[in-house]
């Protein structure tokens, strides 16, 4: 009789803590959050977009989750990725796309689950989603590509100008570059040619530089790059042809390699957007969604609810200011390596 009560009150004390720890597992509350990032020929997503993200999110909320893939380029791929996060029971998906075209699908995946998507840096134009951040991508195209057209009036060159697009699949490359033509179209000078560059590939954007070296000889005053990968591209199809000077080429995203060629002097401009920026937007919204709150945009683009910040041109007169500022990921010694100390002491970069 003893041994029945003492299995009883066993069996109570088993069925009790199970209740406890279920009870525990639900207040912990920790929703999935999945942030996919669209290639690694830009090396902002792995060092930056992706650790801030994380850590933003980390700071909202403890118990959270930030489910992180990198699509490499692969549209097919990045579907796959958001096919894998809406069956492990993500309740908010941030997406920079590969193909804005292709993302349509995993808009339309997302809300058959009533899951929510903030489309992030590239938009969406062909699907509705829940919430656009970026920063003002038109707006970069047309700061980048004045900002070169004043350099050459100031300078008084002479010839032409090269256009190296972004990426055909993505609408923030498009948007880049309607910002350009803006500027371009009304500089004066004659838009030699334009390239929409395969996958933002750096390479491609090379090759292509390289046989407008040999058609244009001599003519080219300056060339718009879309971002820091093709302008990187552009300028080595100038040095490998033996052309000296390199005339100026523009950039964008401020990346490492970008910040050094501009204080050295081979590249003209850059843009700088601090990635925390984004990225903390983009964690504070897709919380809020997680939680089921639906947060108001400030702006609207492709009938989205949108925050779209304003970018800093970047050039060899303010980079020592723009490198300085709060929230700049870059820190002085990891730009200033020996190579470049000299170049960085004559603009006050210590």
């Amino acid at each position: 009789m003893k041994a029945l009560r003492l299995s009883a009150a066993l069996a109570a004390s088993a069925v009790a803590l199970t209740t406890v720890s279920a009870c525990n597992s639900s207040d912990k509350g920790g929703e999935k959050i999945a942030f996919l990032m669209p290639d690694i020929a830009s090396t902002r997503y792995e060092l930056f977009d992706a650790p801030l993200f994380k850590a933003k999110v980390k700071q909202l909320c403890d118990d959270c989750e930030v489910l992180y893939q990198n699509a490499g380029s692969d549209a097919a791929k990045q579907q796959q990725q958001a096919d894998s996060m809406l069956a492990q029971g993500v309740k908010a998906i941030v997406i920079d796309p590969v193909d804005s075209a292709a993302a349509a699908t995993i808009v339309n995946s997302a809300k058959s689950r009533n899951v929510p998507i903030i489309a992030y840096d590239r938009p969406i134009p062909k699907a509705k989603a829940d919430y656009y951040v970026s920063f003002d991508n038109e707006k970069i195209g047309s700061s980048i590509a004045q900002s070169l057209v004043d350099h050459l009036k100031a300078t008084k060159a002479e010839g032409g100008i090269l256009e190296v697009n972004g990426s055909p699949t993505d609408a923030a490359a498009g948007l880049i570059k309607k910002g350009i033509h803006s500027s371009v179209d009304s500089s004066g000078f004659k838009l030699l040619a334009e390239y929409d560059t395969p996958g933002w590939d750096p390479t491609k954007a090379q090759n292509w530089v390289a046989g407008q070296v040999t058609q244009f000889k001599g003519q080219i005053a300056g060339v718009v790059a879309a971002n820091d990968g093709t302008g990187g591209g552009s300028i080595a199809a100038f040095k490998a042809a033996g052309v000296k000077p390199v005339p100026p080429v523009t950039g964008n995203d401020a990346e490492l390699a970008a910040i050094q060629r501009v204080i050295k002097g081979d590249q003209y401009n850059t843009i700088s957007k601090p990635i925390k920026i984004v990225a903390e937007a983009a964690a504070d919204i897709a919380y809020q969604f997680a939680q089921g709150k639906k947060p108001a945009g400030k702006a609207t683009l492709f009938d989205t609810p949108s925050q779209l910040f304003i970018p800093t041109v970047v050039t060899k007169d303010n980079v020592a200011k723009v490198v300085s500022e709060p929230g700049f990921a870059l820190k002085v010694a990891d730009i200033c390596t020996a190579e470049y100390k000299a170049d960085c002491d004559k603009l006050g970069l210590k």
